[in-house]
């Protein structure tokens, strides 16, 4: 026969789960500040603004077009217009998050001799001489193609503190690179 001690750990044990599920949630959801430009910050507001003033529309539009179609269990338009409105509104609440997330920074105003968030760097490679341009910035704008890298990819940690004159060794996933710093600028 079980004792009442018995169900009374049992019934600890249990509230506890859901009390440590709820202290692993809070750890996994802190509110991470998203550091961004002004220029990055602007593009994410105009992107949420199309998608919920001009995509949310059209969407709603296929949909109602696709259900006038007919049976819907097999109707493909449908299916697909649900599943654009699953992706759309996905982005809607991660730009909305990252929006409420954002430290907006004026690369304008920050100055120094030092590389930091916003700084524009003026690297050479030291193998093949070649010269890149580069400026750090938050994740969300990241685009390397426009010379936009992310603060936390490994080339902006290895540039981060450096100055000019100063060699970083960058370890990419293309193997080790090695270059020197010629030039660091803000307000670019």
């Amino acid at each position: 026969m079980p004792r009442l001690q018995d169900h009374l750990t049992l019934a600890r044990r249990e509230r506890s789960a859901p009390d440590r599920a709820y202290s692993l949630w809070r750890e996994t959801m802190t509110i991470d500040k998203v550091p961004m430009t002004v220029r990055g910050f602007a593009a994410l507001e105009a992107e949420l603004k199309h998608r919920q003033q001009v995509e949310r529309q059209r969407i709603i539009q296929a949909i109602s077009e696709a259900r006038a179609l007919g049976d819907l269990s097999e109707n493909a338009e449908y299916h697909a217009a649900k599943e654009a409105q699953s992706h759309n509104e996905g982005r809607v609440m991660e730009l909305e998050s990252m929006i409420a997330r954002a430290e907006v920074i004026d690369v304008t105003k920050l100055s120094g001799t030092k590389i930091k968030f916003g700084a524009t760097v003026k690297l050479v490679d030291e193998d093949t001489e070649e010269e890149k341009t580069y400026q750090l910035v938050g994740e969300p704008e990241a685009d390397v193609r426009s010379g936009l890298v992310s603060i936390t990819s490994p080339i902006a940690r290895a540039l981060i503190g450096k100055g000019v004159g100063d060699t970083v060794e960058v370890t990419t996933p293309g193997g080790g690179k090695s270059y020197e710093v010629v030039a660091v600028q803000y307000g670019v």
